[in-house]
This record gives C-alpha cells, sequence and structure tokens, in this order.
C-alpha cells in the first residue's frame, strides 16, 4: 500500500534520480536513458523535449513501470514518487498508483483505447478498478467526465465506440481516462500530434486548465518547442538520451545555452521572417546501438565544437542561476591538462 502520510508537501512529487533505462538487443544491453536526473515540483508543467529517439518516451514509460517485460529494464536509479522509490514496487503496487496518483495520455488515442469496448466502460474500468463505487454511479461520473474535458452529447458518446470518433474526440476520451481518479501527477506523451491545429490548441488549453483545476502536475512529451512556451514551467532539453539543458520556459527561450538548444530555436519559422530555406541541424541523433560512451554526444553534430568535446563528456551543470546545460563551454573545472585554450571556448 502506498503511504502517503509520509511524504513531505514542500518536497517535490516526483525526483528522478540518475535514471538508467535501456533495452536487451541480440542479447547486449543498450541504454535509452543514460543517468537522467530531474524534478517536478507540485502543480508546475514541465516540458521534455527533444528529436524523435532521444529517450523522452522511454523515460515516462520508466516512470510508469511499462516497459516491455524481458527487453526494457531500469538499470539503475530510482524514481521519488511522494517520498517513496516507486521503481522497484512489484506489480501488485504499481496498479494500485497507476490510474490514481499518477496516469498517462499515451501518444496515439487510435491504438491506446480498445476498439472492442464502448468510451463509458474504458472510463468506468478505471474508476471501478481504483474507488468502491457501484456501475451506476461510475457510469454518471464517466458522462460528467466526458462533459469536462468537452464531448458534445456525452450521455450518447459513452456508448459508442473508439472507430466512431474523430481524432480530437478520441484524444479528449483519452484525457477523461486519465483524469477519471484526480491524479496529482499527468504523463502526457506527444498528446496533440496527429491533431490539426486548431485542435491542438484546443487540447493544449484543457490540459492546463485541468491542471489548474485539479492541482496537479504535469509533464509534458513534445518534440514542439511551440507546445512548450504554450503551457509549461519548465523545460528539459534532451539529446540521445541525456538531459542537455534544464531551464524554467522563460529563461530557456530568452538565453538559450547548449548549441544543441539554440539550434533547435534557429529552426523554429518565424512569422516577421521571409527565409527561402529553413535552418536544419545536421546529421542524425546516434542509434542506441552506436551511443558514444565518451565525450559530448552532440560533438559531432555541433557548430562549435572543440576536440575535447569528443573525449570529454560534459556534465550538466548551473551555468547561470537556475539554468543547467551539459556543455564544456561552460566548465569552470577542467583539470590543468584538459583545459581548452580560452580563444576556442568562447562562452556564447
Amino acid at each position: 500500500m502506498v503511504i502517503h502520510h509520509l511524504s513531505n508537501k514542500t518536497e517535490p512529487l516526483l525526483h528522478v534520480k540518475n535514471l538508467h533505462t535501456g533495452f536487451k538487443i541480440d542479447g547486449k544491453f543498450y541504454n535509452a536513458v543514460d543517468g537522467v536526473s530531474f524534478e517536478v515540483k507540485r502543480k508546475r508543467i514541465v516540458g521534455v523535449v527533444g528529436e524523435s529517439g532521444c529517450g523522452k518516451s522511454v523515460m515516462s514509460l520508466s516512470i510508469m513501470q511499462l516497459l516491455p517485460p524481458g527487453v526494457g529494464e531500469i538499470q539503475e536509479g530510482q524514481i521519488v514518487f511522494e517520498g517513496e522509490d516507486i521503481s522497484r514496487f512489484s506489480d501488485k503496487k504499481m496498479n494500485k498508483l497507476r490510474g490514481k496518483d499518477i496516469s498517462m495520455i499515451f501518444q496515439e488515442p487510435m491504438t491506446s483505447l480498445n476498439p472492442v469496448f464502448t468510451i463509458g466502460y474504458q472510463i468506468e474500468e478505471v474508476i471501478l478498478n481504483h474507488e468502491k463505487i457501484s456501475k451506476k454511479e461510475a457510469r454518471l461520473r464517466s458522462i460528467s467526465l466526458l462533459r469536462s474535458v468537452g464531448i458534445p452529447r456525452a450521455d450518447k458518446i459513452v456508448n459508442e465506440y473508439p472507430h466512431q470518433l474523430s481524432g480530437g474526440m478520441r484524444q479528449r476520451v483519452m484525457i477523461a481516462i486519465a483524469i477519471a481518479c484526480q491524479p496529482k501527477l499527468l504523463i502526457a506523451d506527444e498528446p496533440t500530434t496527429a491533431l490539426d491545429v486548431t485542435v491542438q490548441a484546443q487540447i493544449l488549453e484543457l490540459l492546463k486548465g485541468i491542471q489548474e483545476t485539479n492541482d496537479m502536475s504535469i509533464i509534458l512529451i513534445t518534440h514542439d518547442l511551440g507546445v512548450v512556451a504554450e503551457i509549461c514551467d519548465e523545460v528539459l532539453v534532451m539529446y540521445a538520451g541525456k538531459i542537455a539543458e534544464r531551464a524554467t520556459v522563460d529563461e530557456l527561450f530568452n538565453n538559450p545555452k547548449h548549441p544543441y538548444t539554440q539550434l533547435l530555436m534557429k529552426a523554429i519559422p518565424k512569422m516577421d521572417e521571409d527565409v527561402e530555406k529553413l535552418a536544419t541541424i545536421e546529421g542524425l541523433v546516434p542509434s542506441i546501438t552506436n551511443m558514444p560512451q565518451v565525450g559530448c554526444r552532440f560533438s559531432n553534430r555541433c557548430p562549435k565544437a572543440m576536440p575535447e568535446c569528443m573525449t570529454v563528456t560534459p556534465q550538466l551543470r548551473e551555468v547561470v542561476p537556475g539554468h543547467e546545460a551539459a556543455c564544456l563551454l561552460y566548465n569552470e573545472s577542467w583539470p590543468e591538462e584538459q583545459k581548452p585554450k580560452k580563444e576556442r571556448a568562447t562562452v556564447l
């Protein structure tokens, strides 16, 4: 049983410490998340941004303990939720936690919803699994939840099947399922993918409203910096399984420190600029089976790379108050023999 009364309300709701998660491929283990540490404070929205394959979704599945059994595994680290390390919880303990205290909105609503069960059944299942109420009460709560996420004709939709709804409606159903038991932490994995721009804006507004109404925390996983700017309080920028930069939203957008973040910002189209070609980041994220073990993992794509970047692994450190980056340009504690020449280490 999860003991909530031991938690300290001044502590972070979630504290991920030195998380290493990976997969067995052809009998060998490879890390997809490599030494990630971060906190989620109460009533805050933390954005996790990065290219496909950077480890965002694997990190969220690690928190939920939903890695494919026998293939995916947390090898090291702690996931501390409300003062308890849940990374070693049994399936039984995690089942009590999932859906009630921690919920997740998955990336693709069509494949996440079960096509053979009605919308109402799928919401009621979550409620009945965690609360001792009658099926009739669960049905009424389901209709109320559908209304709360902006679904019209909720009393009719509750009897329909996923294929009868649009993508935006299915995503709203996924949100209704995720908030059915008023969780303290909601993980939203690319909640606006494959939706048109108007529906995206509605879903983001809905998530923000739910977060404020229920005093919950949200981890929002996305590759879209525009989404991050819209609703997040803090941002983690991930690259190749590691955190490259961490800051508040305002600080990150006004003063990006890591060369990777700077290039991501340059790649955002701007309404007031007329350019023939959008900026791109040359090269590819290294694959999980070909990940560099030393040096900066972005060095082969970085326009500001120094020779030292290939051999010295940068650590995430504070470069200005409340703003951290993992880049050798800001390393003030070089061993004497490793110090780069000053003219090549100009701070951005």
